[in-house]
């Protein structure tokens, strides 16, 4: 089995209340705007969420998976998305935890976590044997911590503003 593991965990505090926070991060119009490889996010009429995001790897170039989610949790506390039970190929799960500091600020923390599993590496790219689960993981949690910089640093902006 050939796997890709991408990891990051980010926390910032947002100067605004904790229901403004919360529904900001919970609107996937937002992701869709603000976090760059991002191509598409819908969700279908069973409630699954499908996210289209593009990756650039050196010695490989750039591909796009699909990845369908499911909301875990919506609490005012929480946002997780997890993985579609039964998808076995394409994991994704995305986590937002909201909480108040003092008055008008808000401490956010971000998880995000990507697995992709092929029977064999030619699965996934033909050159991803050549480069390896190792570069490719890293490069990919490299990857995944810029795009969440970016959509933090652009998000806190939006809700500052």
């Amino acid at each position: 089995m050939f796997k890709i593991k991408a990891n990051h965990s980010e926390s910032v505090e947002v100067k605004a209340e904790i229901d403004v926070v919360h529904n900001f991060f919970t609107d996937i119009g937002n992701f869709i705007d603000l976090m760059p490889n991002v191509e598409s996010i819908h969700q279908d009429n069973k409630g699954v969420i499908h996210w289209k995001i593009r990756a650039d790897v050196p010695l490989i170039g750039s591909f796009t998976e699909k990845f369908l989610v499911t909301l875990g949790e919506s609490s005012e506390e929480r946002v997780e998305w997890k993985p579609l039970e039964g998808e076995n190929r394409n994991l994704m799960s995305y986590s937002s935890d909201f909480m108040p500091k003092k008055s008008g600020i808000t401490l956010v923390r971000f998880a995000q976590g990507i697995e992709l599993r092929r029977n064999s590496a030619l699965d996934l790219h033909l050159l991803a044997g050549f480069a390896g689960e190792t570069l490719i993981s890293d490069e990919m949690s490299r990857r995944i911590a810029e795009m969440l910089k970016i959509f933090i640093d652009k998000a806190r902006v939006r809700i500052e503003s």
